[in-house]
């Protein structure tokens, strides 16, 4: 055969490749949307891991935990002064709830449509990580 009487393609074999990159794209997208959102929940998980470590150092310089009740602001303070990050941090805002000098609770809460299916990330001051599935991915 020579190529000069070769003039193109069949839609078979068109429709063959097009059902390739179908099958292929359909196998590609959800295994990077699910990758994307697991390294957007790492970002969530470091801050609350930062946010514990520093309310750790408070406690060993002040004998107690920064609390809203007698610091104002309490993860303003930690923001500003033990390196915590500043919110919203990638797609989560994060928040100290129920503090007191001896127990706070921190969490992590989507506050895009891209991460809201996923939910809060929780920590406590025993290191106590909830729910426990998002926290071993």
């Amino acid at each position: 055969m020579i190529w000069k009487d070769i003039k193109g393609l069949t839609l078979i074999e068109l429709l063959a490749v097009v059902l390739i990159v179908g099958i292929l794209a359909a196998i590609a997208i959800p295994t990077y949307t699910n990758y994307m959102v697991r390294a957007r929940r790492a970002d969530a998980k470091t801050a609350l891991e930062q946010l514990r470590a520093s309310q750790e150092a408070f406690r060993a310089e002040h004998g107690r935990y920064a609390n809203d009740g007698e610091h104002g602001n309490a993860l303003l303070i930690l923001q500003n002064t033990w390196g915590v990050p500043s919110n919203p941090v990638g797609d989560y805002v994060i928040k100290l709830n129920s503090t007191s000098p001896t127990s706070y609770i921190a969490e992590a809460e989507p506050n895009t449509s891209r991460q809201l299916k996923d939910g809060s990330l929780f920590i406590d001051q025993d290191g106590k990580k909830w729910p426990a599935e998002k926290w071993a991915k």
